[in-house]
C-alpha cells in the first residue's frame, strides 16, 4: 500500500499578493476550481492500492487544511501539525515514525502540495516504476524531464545514457541551480533532470538511513512525536522538542549522502509554479498569448497574466507582464522579474505591514471576516459565520462592538442574556462583557460588525470557551 505524505508547510511569497503568509498558494485555486492542495491529493486516484492521506502542515494553516481535504471525501487524513518550518527532511521523519511497522509493505509517497501535474496518467505510470525500486530498498525519486534550460530548479544527474531510457536509474549528483550555461549543456545531455522534490520509499529505509546521515534530526523527531499531543482531529507536535531539530531538506539530509538513491523520470506537465511566470506557463492561453483571471478586459496585450479579485481591471498596450489585483494590494511587474516579488514582501515585512501576511478577508474555523472600512477610534467588518458554527466565549479589554444581522440567524450570548436576531435586527456589546456569537439557522449567517474604542487589534480578545482548541 501506498500512503500519500503530502507537505503543505510552505508560505508561498513569490506568488504575492494573491499568496500570503497566513494563506498560502498550496490552499488556493491557482490553475482551476479546485485548490493546489486538493489537486495534490485527487492526483492519487489514478494510482493503485493507495492508503488514507498523511498532511503535514503549519500549525496556523490547521482549519483551512482540514476543511479543504474533508470536502473531497477521500476519508480521514491523518493532519500533523508543525509548530514552526523546519525544512522537509524532518517532516518525512515524522511521517515515517508514524508508518513505520503499521503494516507490511507499506510505502510513503512524499508529494509538495503546491505542484501541478497535467498528465495525471503519466504520473501513475512513474510511481508503478517507482514503486519496484522503493519495495527492494531503494530510496526513490521523481527526475522531471527537462523542457528548457531551466536555472530555477535543482538538478538530477544520472550515468551517461541512462537519462534516455524512461526506467529507473541510479543517481550519480544531485546539482545546485545552474547558470544559464551550464543549463543548456545540462539539457542538451539527455543525462540530467529537474528535481522535483518527491519521493517515495519504506518508512524503515528513510528512517534507517537518516539515523546514519543525520541522527540529530531523527532524535529531535521522535522526542517531538513522543510528546506531541491530540487536539481536535490534529496531531500536535511538542514545539520545544521540534523546535531544536535543524531545518534541512530530505535532499541535503539523506539523498546526496545514501547509496540508494534511485531516480524515475516523469513527463507529466509538472510544475512547481514557484512564481507568476510559472503559472502562467502552465494555464491555456488566449490567441494573444494572455492568461486572464476574473473581471479583466485586455486592448492590445501579449503575452500576459491578468488576475482580478475584486474589481475591473483593464490593461492597454502591454506585453509580458504580470498583473495581479486583490482587496488590498496590485502587482505589477515585467514577467521576466518576477522572481524579484520576494523583495517586496521582505520591505513590507520590513515595514511591519499586514499584507504579506493576510488578505482583507480572514478565514477563521468558523467562517470569515472582512474589515471593509477604519478610521480612528472605529472599524466595520463584515463577518460571516458558517451553518452550526459559533465564535468563542470572549471578552474585549479596549472596544465595544455592535452587531446587526444581514441574513441568516444568530443567537448571542452576551454576559447571562442569550438573544435570537433576525435579518435587520441588531445588538450591542459593551466593553468588557463575556459574548459569544452563534450561527444558529442552516444557512450562512452574514452580519456587520462595528468596533469602537481606544485600541481596535486582534489580540485584544480573551477566549474563555471555544469549539476549536483556541481558548
Amino acid at each position: 500500500m501506498i500512503i500519500p505524505v503530502i507537505l503543505s508547510g510552505g508560505s508561498g511569497t513569490r506568488l504575492w499578493p494573491l499568496s500570503r503568509a497566513m494563506y498560502p498558494k498550496q490552499l488556493l485555486p491557482l490553475v482551476g476550481d479546485r485548490t493546489m492542495l486538493q489537486d495534490t491529493a485527487l492526483r492519487m486516484s489514478s494510482v493503485e492500492d493507495v492508503g488514507p492521506i498523511t498532511c503535514v502542515c503549519n500549525e496556523e494553516h490547521r482549519f483551512l487544511v482540514a476543511e479543504q481535504l474533508r470536502a473531497l471525501d477521500l476519508g480521514q487524513p491523518t493532519i500533523v501539525l508543525e509548530p514552526c518550518g523546519r525544512n522537509t527532511a524532518p517532516a518525512a521523519a515524522v511521517a515515517a515514525l508514524l508508518l513505520a511497522g503499521k503494516e507490511q509493505d507499506t510505502l510513503m509517497l512524499l508529494m509538495p502540495a503546491d505542484h501541478v501535474m497535467i498528465d495525471k496518467e503519466a504520473f501513475a505510470a512513474a510511481i508503478v516504476k517507482g514503486r519496484a525500486a522503493a519495495e527492494d530498498g531503494a530510496l526513490v525519486t521523481f527526475g522531471i524531464v527537462p523542457s528548457a534550460p531551466e536555472t530555477g530548479y535543482g538538478y538530477i544527474r544520472v550515468a551517461s545514457g541512462q537519462g534516455r531510457s524512461g526506467e529507473a536509474c541510479p543517481v550519480l549528483d544531485f546539482v545546485e541551480k545552474p547558470n544559464r550555461s551550464k543549463a543548456e549543456e545540462y539539457l542538451a545531455s539527455g543525462d540530467y533532470f529537474w528535481n522535483s522534490g518527491m519521493f517515495l520509499f519504506r518508512p524503515e529505509t528513510y528512517l534507517k538511513e537518516l539515523e546514519t546521515t543525520a541522527p540529530g534530526i531523527l532524535s529531535a523527531c521522535r522526542e517531538a512525536l513522543r510528546l506531541s499531543k491530540r487536539d481536535l482531529d490534529f496531531l500536535r507536535l511538542d514545539p520545544d522538542a521540534f523546535s531544536a531539530c535543524s531545518s534541512d531538506s530530505i535532499d541535503y539530509a539523506v539523498m546526496e549522502k545514501t547509496r540508494h538513491a534511485v531516480v524515475v523520470p516523469l513527463d507529466a506537465g509538472w510544475s512547481d509554479v514557484g512564481a507568476w511566470s510559472s503559472l502562467w506557463e502552465v494555464q491555456d492561453h488566449d490567441a494573444e498569448g494572455n492568461v486572464k483571471r476574473g473581471d479583466v478586459l485586455m486592448h492590445e496585450v501579449r503575452n500576459s497574466y491578468v488576475h482580478a479579485t475584486s474589481r475591473l481591471v483593464a490593461a492597454i498596450g502591454i506585453q509580458d507582464h504580470v498583473i495581479v489585483e486583490t482587496a488590498d494590494a496590485v502587482l505589477v511587474a515585467s514577467k521576466d522579474r518576477v522572481q524579484e516579488v520576494k523583495k517586496i514582501v521582505d520591505e513590507l515585512v520590513r515595514q511591519k505591514r499586514d499584507e504579506p501576511m493576510i488578505h482583507r478577508r480572514v478565514y477563521r474555523p468558523w467562517g470569515s471576516y472582512e474589515t471593509v472600512d477604519q478610521g480612528d477610534r472605529f472599524k466595520v467588518k463584515r463577518i460571516t459565520v458558517k451553518p452550526g458554527a459559533a465564535l468563542s466565549l470572549q471578552m474585549h479589554h479596549h472596544r465595544a462592538e455592535h452587531w446587526i444581522v444581514v441574513t441568516g440567524t444568530a443567537l448571542v450570548t452576551v454576559e447571562d442574556q442569550r438573544i435570537d436576531l433576525g435579518a435587520n435586527q441588531s445588538t450591542y456589546i459593551p466593553v468588557g462583557a463575556r459574548h459569544r456569537l452563534e450561527n444558529s439557522g442552516a444557512v450562512p449567517l452574514e452580519l456587520i460588525e462595528v468596533q469602537s474604542g481606544d485600541y481596535l487589534g486582534e489580540d485584544d480578545i480573551v477566549r474563555f470557551e471555544d469549539n476549536y482548541g483556541r481558548a
